[in-house]
């Protein structure tokens, strides 16, 4: 029962590739059971994208957003007897009004969960290159820690607001870092905050991504990194997976070399979404909840040797 829930299609994301519906024929020729569309959601004119403004206005992103959700029904439904389709999105938390419009957009359609992701800090992008991580870093105070310590506050905060589902990249902050691959060693602040993040999004039922797009931007491990994920197994949290693909290339690259990192964290069982059913209901979202699969029945499936 392989699954991803976080993925992104060129019809509905700027940086990504392929339509939808090429998108989803793709997860099922990989042998996916389940795939989670997860495409953002509008933002303000000020925090576009550099050259998001040629293309773009305000109202043109939130026709794109209800354009997906229109075309995601549609597809669901034409390919039911395929692959289990769930509709979700990525949030983003920039700042005070991002919590308007994520409620906004709750309230306006049905979904079966949201990915409680943050890609700012000090509202400015911290993985979209490098120049801008280090504006961020410098309205910090000029240091990683710095930085990292301010990310891990805004994540709270968006994870008190939000109580999302599923939490994306919750270490996202060390991609474009100076320390992408320390695992945060010797940073006592930015261990604290991690510590009380965790802690709260296991105290609602939350659980973390296992992203693999780290492993695909050269990180030495995947979102979270070992120490993050044996703190939260060590306080109840659960997991799930997530390929995070932008394009029918990216889907599934990398699950093998996640297996085998999940393999060796300790982690006896993946959650996964499901309509319908599912052991963890949120009550948000009555049409799909969290059901598990034990590691050792996951790791049996002809799925993995399939892949690249």
């Amino acid at each position: 029962m392989p699954h991803s829930h976080h993925s992104h299609s060129g019809q509905f994301c700027g940086h990504a590739k392929n339509n939808l519906e090429e998108v989803i024929q793709a997860a099922i020729a990989k042998g996916f059971h389940s795939f989670a569309l997860t495409e953002h959601i509008p933002r303000a004119l000020v925090d576009f994208y550099p050259g998001e403004v040629r293309s773009h206005t305000e109202e043109s992103l939130v026709k794109l957003f209800d354009d997906y959700y229109t075309e995601a029904v549609r597809l669901r439904n034409v390919y039911s007897n395929q692959i289990q389709i769930l509709i979700a999105f990525e949030s983003e938390w920039i700042r005070p009004s991002s919590l308007d419009t994520i409620q906004g957009i709750l309230d306006k359609y049905t979904f079966d969960f949201f990915m409680g992701s943050i890609h700012h800090t000090h509202t400015i992008p911290i993985d979209f290159d490098r120049a801008m991580y280090e504006q961020a870093r410098e309205k910090a105070g000029g240091t990683d820690e710095k930085l990292f310590e301010d990310y891990f506050d805004e994540q709270y905060d968006m994870l008190q607001a939000l109580r999302p589902p599923v939490v994306g990249h919750f270490d996202l902050i060390r991609l474009l870092s100076d320390h992408k691959d320390t695992a945060f060693e010797g940073m006592e602040g930015v261990w604290k905050r991690m510590k009380r993040n965790l802690e709260y999004i296991a105290s609602y039922g939350g659980l973390l991504e296992f992203n693999s797009a780290g492993l695909r931007k050269g990180l030495a491990e995947p979102y979270p990194c070992l120490p993050i994920t044996k703190m939260f197994l060590s306080i109840g949290g659960g997991f799930v997976l997530s390929d995070d693909s932008h394009g029918i290339e990216q889907i599934g690259t990398n699950y093998p070399r996640l297996l085998k990192y999940i393999q060796k964290t300790g982690v006896e069982k993946i959650h996964f979404a499901a309509r319908g059913c599912g052991d963890r209901i949120d009550s948000r979202f009555p049409s799909a909840g969290f059901s598990t699969i034990a590691m050792a029945d996951l790791a049996e499936l002809p799925f993995w040797s399939k892949l690249p």
